[in-house]
């Protein structure tokens, strides 16, 4: 016998959303195809097949489930046919105004895989049906945002990694956590040294990670693996998340991740950026912007170029100053004057100057260091051995104490506070290993390094290379500020047995080139004198 609902034309709707909700409902593809099945069956007339990938949680926000219903309300259909009912509707709102339609019989079926709804059955059926389909976001909006707060109260950022990070995604849901991207953590973290050291820009950054480093976005299966834009490096010299923190609606919170920067360090790069983050417009390259503060309100020292005509020889001569912007609000600055670029350069001078050291002292002192770094060895692989041995015996009592945990020999309780101990131990102890693995090499690299700087800083300094000139001024210390025409800087504390020493040093190479004929034992002796320099 002919079913009578042949007389009635049928939509069939399918839909599936992107997001959690529905990641155990069947593709669009399979909905039709069995809905399509059913229909065959039991010889309904579907006049069109719609679908669509939206998320029915909101009212609104689907125009072809609205069409639909337009379409419906002119005659055009008077039947739906559909997966299940909670593919028609999970609010309150296209709820009501489906069941509005049904009681009405401008809807006269609505017939899912398992049952059919027509206008006379019962109002309470559907409405149960469609309200659970509602609780269902309801429930699972709570559940997402305890599992939110869950991830802040641990530490774990429940944000997409920014670039040199990487979300895992193999944990039990709700425990993923973000993580170094090996690939890209540290160059990222170079990027932000250049930045620190403030003798790149970041268009210059921009310019080396793009084509030097030939360093690409990370590649995920919709996007990715593109050039470094503009937006991306400014939104990572202004992202907190480098310095160990994250910001989430607002709220800026701890998180358990490895920082890749101090917050000293980020702190450095926003006053470096300017104001909320944004770099300030340049229109000349100077030596010293960027790096120099005003001594009286903290604003940015800058500088611009002024051309006069010599009226002696009718020449004209370009002049750089540089003053404070005088740009913090609220910040009363008396400091309206101008320092000359020649006059600025002489203080600089005059505090290399003070670390300079002469290169025969610089060759014998290295080649001193490097024989004493043999001992140095030595005493490291002792220290090494000891601290090796004691990770050793830490990790074993771990061990022993799971046994007696297996054995139930402790409680939880005792064996929680325990293990934390122990682990905090493992923790500190694998550190001090590390540590004691490069600190041979780290000193004498260091002081190699601190003792070419100190010999050849003041040449490299007279060069008209900006570029070189600023990263001279960068070494030598730190919060370089100007007032009253006068620069002060706080000297790098590697610098300073240098200065405090070096009136002796002089003095001994001094006389060494005085005694141009003096026999390799005596000026042996004169350099030996100067040993306990170099241990200080």
């Amino acid at each position: 016998m002919k079913n009578n609902n042949n007389k009635i034309k049928y939509f069939l709707y399918a839909r599936k959303s992107s997001e959690g909700e529905d990641r155990q409902v069947q593709s669009i593809g399979d909905q039709t195809d069995r809905i399509t099945k059913m229909a065959e069956d039991q010889q309904l007339d579907i006049i069109e097949i719609l679908s669509e990938a939206k998320s029915a949680k909101n009212p609104y926000c689907r125009p072809v489930f609205d069409k639909m219903l337009e379409r419906i309300e002119k005659g055009e259909a008077q039947g739906i046919l559909v997966w299940e009912i909670n593919r028609l509707s999970r609010n309150p709102v296209d709820s009501g105004r489906i069941q509005w339609m049904l009681q009405k019989s401008i809807i006269q079926s609505i017939k899912t895989i398992n049952r059919e709804y027509k206008p006379d059955d019962n109002a309470l059926l559907l409405s149960v049906e469609s309200g659970s389909a509602n609780q269902f976001i309801l429930d699972l909006k709570k559940g997402v945002k305890r599992g939110i707060d869950s991830k802040i109260t641990k530490g774990n950022a429940p944000i997409l990694a920014p670039l040199g990070y990487l979300n895992s995604i193999f944990e039990t849901r709700g425990e993923n956590f973000i993580k170094v991207d090996p690939e890209r953590f540290a160059l990222v973290r170079k990027a932000w040294d250049m930045m620190l050291s403030g003798n790149h820009n970041p268009p210059q950054i921009l310019e080396i990670m793009n084509n030097d480093w030939g360093m690409r976005t990370r590649k995920t299966k919709r996007r990715g693996g593109m050039l470094i834009g503009r937006t991306t490096l400014y939104g990572i010299f202004s992202n907190i998340f480098y310095a160990g923190f994250y910001n989430y609606q607002g709220k800026i919170e701890k998180g358990i991740h490895e920082p890749m920067i101090t917050l000293e360090e980020f702190d450095r790069v926003q006053i470096l950026l300017g104001r909320e983050g944004r770099p300030r417009p340049k229109t000349h390259d100077f030596s010293f912007t960027g790096i120099i503060r005003c001594g009286e309100c903290g604003s940015a020292v800058t500088a611009l170029e002024k051309t006069k005509i010599i009226k002696q020889t009718g020449e004209m001569k370009t002049f750089a100053y540089y003053f404070c912007t005088r740009r913090k609000l609220g910040v009363p600055c008396g400091q309206r004057v101008y320092l000359s670029k020649e006059k600025l350069e002489e203080q600089i001078d005059a505090e290399v100057a003070k670390i300079e050291i002469h290169p025969m002292f610089k060759d014998w002192a290295l080649k001193i260091l490097q024989e004493s770094n043999t001992k140095e060895i030595d005493e490291r692989t002792k220290v090494y051995d000891t601290q090796h041995k004691t990770l050793v015996d830490t990790q074993r009592q771990l061990d022993n104490l799971t046994q007696m945990r297996y054995k139930e020999l402790i409680n939880d309780l005792e064996y929680i506070k325990e293990k934390k101990t122990l682990q905090d131990q493992i923790t500190i102890l694998t550190e001090k290993l590390r540590t004691t693995e490069n600190r041979a090499k780290e000193w004498i690299d260091l002081t190699e390094k601190t003792f070419n700087f100190a010999c050849f800083a003041r040449s490299n300094f007279e060069t008209d290379d900006i570029q070189i000139k600023k990263e001279v001024l960068s070494a030598l210390g730190q919060n370089y500020t100007l007032k009253d025409k006068k620069l002060v800087i706080l000297t790098n504390e590697w610098l300073k047995p240098i200065i405090n020493k070096k009136e002796l040093v002089n003095s001994k190479i001094n006389w060494l080139e005085l005694e141009k004929n003096v026999d390799p034992q005596r000026q042996k002796d004169a350099f030996a004198s100067l040993s306990p320099i170099l241990r200080e």
